[in-house]
């Protein structure tokens, strides 16, 4: 196993992955270990987001990865490796979830799960990888702006043990990266893209040039989303340039 092969607890950070990067710097982490706290008070989002999490009812991680046989170019095989392990997880809880491109896990339309990967990158080699994951386990009141955040103790009514948990996902994130160095990257971006929120569904979405309908179809080479609009013209974007309209 490598995922969850080191764990280090510590009962509140300021954000999981900002002290893995720390304590990279001052030791040599092997890979797989999992940094994880009850509590963030500056829990990362992508792009500057934040991330609510009350104290104690959630799983707040970031998982030390050594992925040198990865391109740095490839490094979106990361992200979809990470969510896929996250929706195997979820499923033996509930019937169904999705992959909002591109770091986001839905339950229909709410948001249960957020993933931040930061990489060092020297020399055109990927030295280590920080994945960060928020997951809603137990919290049943969200007080922050968020439009839709929802748990699993919200959408089942029972309590789960968040120890357990941590295990649980970490032994699915291990398989779906054990995947990824067997070198089965074809059938983890199939796998994504059959999971991604709204595919090949018409829907309202916004970019720079304003409010549009489109389907999305896939993701392309290097993590790029690929959406159809209405006179049959595709259109890629990559983070931050597309909208959902919810």
């Amino acid at each position: 196993m490598i995922i969850g092969s080191n764990l280090l607890f510590f009962k509140n950070l300021p954000s999981t992955n900002s002290h893995a990067a720390f304590l990279l710097k001052k030791n040599k982490l092997p890979e797989g270990t999992i940094v994880y706290t009850n509590y963030q008070s500056a829990g990362k989002g992508y792009s500057g987001n934040t991330w609510e999490g009350e104290d104690g009812k959630n799983l707040l991680i970031s998982i030390v990865l050594v992925p040198s046989f990865i391109k740095p170019s490839d490094q979106f095989y990361i992200s979809m490796t990470i969510s896929l392990g996250i929706c195997d997880f979820l499923l033996r809880f509930i019937p169904a979830c999705s992959i909002k491109w591109p770091n986001d896990i839905y339950i229909s339309n709410d948001k249960i799960a957020g993933i931040l990967i930061e990489s060092t990158i020297i020399a055109d080699q990927i030295k280590f990888s920080i994945a960060g994951i928020g997951l809603n386990i137990n919290q049943e009141k969200f007080l922050s702006s968020a439009p839709n955040p929802v748990s699993l103790r919200q959408l089942s009514g029972i309590s789960y043990d968040l120890r357990a948990c941590l295990s649980q996902l970490g032994t699915d994130i291990d398989q779906r990266y054990k995947q990824l160095i067997a070198g089965n990257w074809e059938k983890i971006k199939n796998e994504y893209v059959s999971k991604l929120y709204r595919l090949n569904e018409w829907n309202e979405f916004r970019d720079i040039k304003g409010t549009f309908t489109g389907r999305i179809l896939t993701v392309g080479e290097y993590g790029n989303l690929k959406v159809e609009i209405q006179d049959g013209k595709i259109r890629e974007y990559v983070f931050k340039e597309i909208e959902f309209i919810l």
